[in-house]
């Protein structure tokens, strides 16, 4: 029988760390209406003539570090095979694929190897723990938009978030161990941040104030990017037995 595809997508990278390439990637990147939602002529106007044209040379320095530390090509990138690679090589019920939100490997590109296989399901994860509209819905609106042109469209299914999993949560606790916690007076937790307007718009109200995201996950707010990473704080946090002062 035939087995099913498992295509992981990361958000994305340049294909060097040029002005050029950087300003190519980071106008498909931005020119996405879930990242900056705002009306298509504003956002283009933003991005094509102000954010691009500064951002891409202070970004590509930074990018050229980066690539520096990661044997000249990009980390991102690297990382994202290294995991394909050993997720195909130490099991074998799926057949694991990768691409990139926005450049290279493009989701087309890797729909069409997928296809080759003719895979009883497709099982789409991004990898974004934590749901939000500009990251693992903007995978799931181009995937979909892809499939939809295909005349063989295979079983699907998405996985939106996996924030509190437990073998998520066992994986930075284990990460975390490799530190002696105890010599140190704070451990912070770090997320990318989410415009707040976008975080409201989860909410039927448009409201994310009041709903008790910092303290519990409930059937209002469980795809609230606030109330997710708040719990994936307090359960990484429970797992190193770390008090809350």
């Amino acid at each position: 029988m035939n087995k099913p595809a498992l295509l992981l997508i990361n958000l994305g990278t340049p294909d060097s760390p040029s002005y050029f390439h950087v300003f190519k990637y980071l106008r498909e990147f931005l020119m996405d209406a879930r990242v900056i939602d705002i009306p298509y002529i504003l956002r283009f106007l933003l991005v094509t003539l102000i954010i691009c044209p500064f951002r891409s040379f202070s970004s590509s320095k930074i990018y050229q570090k980066l690539w520096e530390l990661s044997g000249g090509v990009s980390p991102l990138l690297k990382n994202t095979q290294e995991l394909t690679n050993k997720l195909n090589h130490k099991q074998d019920h799926y057949d694991v694929y990768y691409a990139m939100r926005y450049q290279k490997p493009s989701i087309q590109q890797a729909l069409d190897l997928i296809k080759q296989s003719n895979p009883s399901e497709l099982i789409v994860l991004p990898l974004f723990p934590h749901y939000a509209s500009a990251t693992s819905g903007s995978v799931f609106e181009e995937v979909t938009k892809r499939l939809s042109k295909e005349w063989v469209i295979p079983s699907f299914k998405f996985i939106s978030q996996y924030y509190d999993h437990p073998s998520f949560i066992d994986a930075w606790a284990d990460a975390a161990k490799d530190f002696n916690l105890s010599d140190y007076d704070k451990v912070i937790f770090s997320y990318h941040g989410l415009p707040n307007s976008q975080v409201d718009k989860v909410y039927q109200d448009n409201q994310c104030d009041g709903k008790n995201c910092e303290h519990e996950i409930n059937e209002e707010n469980i795809y609230c990017y606030k109330a997710t990473v708040y719990e994936t704080s307090k359960l990484i946090a429970e797992k190193l037995s770390l008090s809350k002062s």
